[in-house]
């Protein structure tokens, strides 16, 4: 009977410990499940730091999470409106008035304090009446200090009064992938952002222009856009939207940019001049022969620079100083990116080997437009 007794009781004290168990846990159920409202607010995450020693490009971003207000609020000012027309006198003597031939429409980007004022050359060519309208709408007439046909850049001056000069980013940092906002008044309707990555960097061969070193993006650029800015996401210059690739002339994704670096050396000789000194070769070229690479030498301006060095016809041309030429395009556009007077290595294939020469440029011959440099 004892044990009996002493077997009950075990199974007493087991089901009340079991029953004792399943209501914690129930209780512990219940605090988990508890509504959200109920619960202690959590921290928020803090935002995820950028890598030491980023570029201030990828610094801002983070800062800036998705919205780039803060680079907009600050280039934004510095991007105005440019407005050309293309005049003529009427009549015997003028006594006929003007009258409008064409009329166009671009952007410009305020680069320094003086009133100076960057767009593309194509913007402002053969115009005889320019006027710049401010982000107010405020209009100033402006005058040219200077164009340079081959990088397709113009420097504008207008008083400077009230305006705001961007700032410029150190290009060295920009690398594709990074987000870039390009800032104009495409088709006027207004100054406008639009908003892409860095689709490539140094992009030549396009046949835009003779000096080709572009930043490709697939931020939207249609007509007007040229000459505006093409900012990173700290707000900071790094291109002059200059032309985009198109089937139907609209945009497609494919733009480019004249990079900043390559506008401030041509600001500085517009400044200086009003024009810009372009080294010069003095040879005629043709694509090499069964596909190769280089640009094949067929004439030789006697006494020129080449001729002076060395270089024939036949030679072929395969890498000027740092630069390796592929095609006779890319001779040009090397070439003119040179002052005259730089010495420079000139690699050429002669007979099947390959030899070093030194060059010293000369000055491109004003007026005129070498095909080959």
């Amino acid at each position: 009977m004892s044990r009996l007794l002493a077997f009950v009781l075990q199974i007493a004290i087991a089901a009340l410990a079991g029953y004792w168990a399943g209501q914690h846990a129930a209780r512990s159920n219940a605090v988990i499940a508890m509504p959200p409202a109920a619960a202690p607010a959590a921290a928020p995450a803090p935002a995820p730091e950028p890598p030491r020693n980023a570029p201030a490009a990828a610094t801002a971003a983070a800062n800036l999470s998705i919205s780039y207000r803060l680079a907009v609020e600050r280039a934004a000012p510095s991007v105005v409106t440019v407005y050309s027309a293309r005049t003529a006198t009427v009549g015997p003597l003028g006594l006929g008035g003007r009258q409008l031939l064409s009329q166009g429409l671009g952007s410009g980007v305020v680069i320094n304090a003086n009133g100076h004022i960057v767009t593309n050359n194509h913007v402002v060519e053969g115009a005889t009446e320019l006027a710049v309208a401010t982000p107010d709408g405020t209009l100033r007439p402006t005058k040219v200090l200077g164009v340079d046909p081959d990088s397709d850049l113009a420097l504008l001056a207008v008083d400077p009064s009230g305006l705001h000069p961007i700032e410029v980013a150190d290009i060295k940092s920009l690398a594709v992938g990074d987000v870039v906002l390009a800032v104009g008044n495409p088709l006027g309707v207004g100054q406008t952002v639009t908003q892409g990555i860095v689709s490539a960097l140094g992009r030549r061969g396009i046949g835009i222009n003779p000096v080709e070193n572009f930043i490709q993006t697939d931020a939207a650029i249609n007509p007007g856009n040229s000459g505006g800015a093409l900012i990173d996401t700290a707000g900071k210059l790094v291109g002059i939207n200059s032309a985009i690739l198109s089937r139907g002339g609209g945009s497609e994704g494919i733009g480019f940019a004249i990079p900043v670096d390559l506008a401030q050396k041509v600001i500085a000789s517009l400044e200086k001049t009003g024009r810009v000194a372009r080294g010069f070769l003095g040879v005629s070229t043709q694509p090499t022969p069964a596909g190769q690479k280089g640009a094949m030498v067929v004439a030789v301006q006697r006494r020129g620079p080449a001729d002076k060095a060395g270089i024939a016809p036949g030679d072929a041309i395969v890498k000027l100083g740092e630069r390796a030429i592929d095609e006779p395009e890319d001779l040009l556009g090397a070439v003119l990116e040179m002052e005259p007077g730089t010495t420079v290595p000139v690699d050429i294939v002669r007979d099947g080997k390959r030899q070093t020469l030194e060059v010293e440029l000369g000055r491109r011959p004003p007026l005129r437009r070498p095909s080959n440099g």
